[in-house]
């Protein structure tokens, strides 16, 4: 989630919910914030009986909002062109003149 101020606590909630609801990944990316990565050091920790621990990737936000927003338009069809000339969805996300 996105809040001005984050915390430990509730970063170690989030994290216990969803592995409880979903199984315990492999991997988690997780952005710059310090209390998601010691929320999920603890888990860890607590969870040490597994055979692999989980993996942490740490990524900045910025890629998030455009990942969004490259979501919306797809899911309208808003994606310019079609043919053997168009760009791929790839291309028209990374081009700075869409």
């Amino acid at each position: 989630m996105f809040r001005a101020r984050r915390h430990k606590a509730a970063a170690r909630r989030f994290f216990e919910k969803a592995i409880g609801q979903n199984g315990s990944p492999e991997m988690v990316t997780i952005d710059k914030s310090g209390s998601s990565l010691a929320a999920l050091n603890v888990v860890n920790a607590v969870n040490a009986e597994r055979e692999m621990p989980v993996t942490v990737c740490q990524d900045c936000a910025r890629g998030i909002p455009g990942g969004i927003e490259l979501m919306h338009t797809i899911r309208k069809g808003q994606l310019k062109g079609s043919g053997k000339a168009a760009l791929s969805v790839a291309q028209q996300f990374s081009s700075p003149f869409s």
